[in-house]
């Protein structure tokens, strides 16, 4: 039988430690820019609003989310009603979430979610007892703040209501 000699070294040492070099300079590359990207693209554009706004004969207003192209967190969303003239004494003001306006019966101002998701999206609306606080004859101004984005959903006159 004649003896072969087989070379069985895969690569020199040198050859090896600039493969992992080279792999790890990628590898870490590649972690560096899903990281940035991921963090980038964590702030979300501000959502696009449609609204209505209603007087009804009973004394109240309705403004209502018509389409938003983004469902928001109700703590997020601050709610404003400022009287003609701005005297900031009599505004009322609050948060879609607070317990004294999300869905309460009686309350001057109350949030109704319509589809109960614990979100504002669209088809949700405010009931506002507009004869109770003085804004049935209109002029008052009502705003809706996205304060996650510091951004005006909806800022609208209410209506007079005859």
């Amino acid at each position: 039988m004649a003896s072969e000699q087989y070379d069985e070294q895969a690569v020199s040492p040198v050859i090896a430690t600039v493969l992992l070099l080279a792999i790890t300079v990628i590898l870490s590359s590649m972690v560096y820019l899903m990281m940035t990207n991921v963090l980038l693209d964590t702030e979300k554009a501000a959502p696009q609003v449609t609204h209505s706004v209603k007087g009804l004969d009973n004394g109240h207003h309705v403004v209502k989310f018509v389409s938003i192209d983004q469902s928001l967190d109700p703590s997020s969303v601050q709610w404003r009603l400022i009287p003609m003239g701005g005297n900031m004494t009599d505004s009322v003001s609050g948060t879609v979430a607070d317990e004294d306006v999300y869905g309460v019966v009686g309350a001057n101002v109350t949030y109704h979610d319509r589809d109960a998701g614990y979100t504002v999206s669209a088809g949700d609306y405010f009931v506002i007892n507009s004869e109770e606080l003085g804004s049935d004859s209109g002029g008052w101004q009502f705003t809706v703040i996205d304060s996650v984005r510091n951004t005006v959903l909806i800022d609208t006159t209410l209506p007079a209501i005859e």
